[in-house]
């Protein structure tokens, strides 16, 4: 069944009311009519099953027929901060770490990030970044749509820092030299409930000077297995350990 995040504002107490983008996707590429069924999820109170009672232009007016109980999200709410890379790299690891349950993403110029974003290129791509995880909270049938914030500094990762009860960097050096930090011992310390900040480098790794920077700020280094892995494929690597020791085990 197709599902669509809509405002709260758009919430009666029997109806619910879908407008912009999706009124295009609901009658032109879906064509729902009058009678079809469809999920709607509140930012708070969750899913709902509705059924369309009228096809208009500019909106899509549905009423109730039952709330859901759904539980999609994963355990912990984990913030990916990911460094600037070349490509469509950051476009993959929003739209793959939403399926996986990321609840943040956090863009970071890296100090050997190659791609570097101005203002105007920062927000452009900062909203089209929000837009991949809305869809593909819809596609994985997500209650809640991960945040996309603009573009942080290390400065600004340090400040963010002070929100979280676990803040991770992965550092490539750990895999190299097989040292200490394994992800397994770092994750069967971590509850329900938990935030966790983890920072994944750009392709050039880590500076020294972000090193030091991080650790001196209560960061953990961790090592993602033996092997050097991608840096959009990292994130999704954590990811899915993560799922597996909160919701498997």
């Amino acid at each position: 069944m197709q599902r669509y995040f809509v405002e709260s504002k758009n919430w009666k107490e029997n109806q619910v009311v879908v407008i912009g983008e999706d009124v295009h996707h609901i009658s032109r590429v879906m064509r729902m009519q009058d009678g079809d069924h469809l999920v709607a999820v509140h930012p708070e109170r969750g899913a709902a099953k509705c059924v369309i009672t009228n096809v208009a232009i500019d909106k899509i007016e549905c009423d109730i027929l039952e709330w859901l109980e759904e539980y999609s999200e994963l355990p912990a709410r984990v913030t990916i901060v990911q460094s600037l890379g070349k490509g469509d790299k950051m476009d993959q690891v929003v739209q793959k770490g939403t399926e996986l349950g990321a609840f943040t993403f956090v863009p970071y110029q890296a100090e050997r990030s190659v791609a570097k974003w101005d203002d105007k290129k920062a927000e452009k791509k900062t909203h089209r970044l929000s837009k991949i995880a809305k869809e593909a909270s819809e596609q994985s049938e997500r209650v809640h749509v991960p945040e996309v914030l603009s573009l942080h500094t290390l400065d600004d990762l340090i400040d963010l820092a002070a929100k979280h009860d676990l803040c991770l960097f992965a550092y490539e050096d750990e895999a190299r030299q097989n040292r200490r930090n394994p992800l397994s011992s770092i994750l069967s310390e971590v509850k329900s409930g938990d935030g966790i900040m983890i920072v994944f480098g750009p392709e050039g790794g880590f500076t020294d000077h972000e090193v030091t920077q991080l650790r001196e700020n209560n960061f953990s280094s961790v090592r993602l297995g033996p092997r050097i892995l991608r840096m959009e494929t990292a994130p999704l690597y954590f990811l899915s350990s993560l799922s597996y020791q909160l919701e498997e085990t």
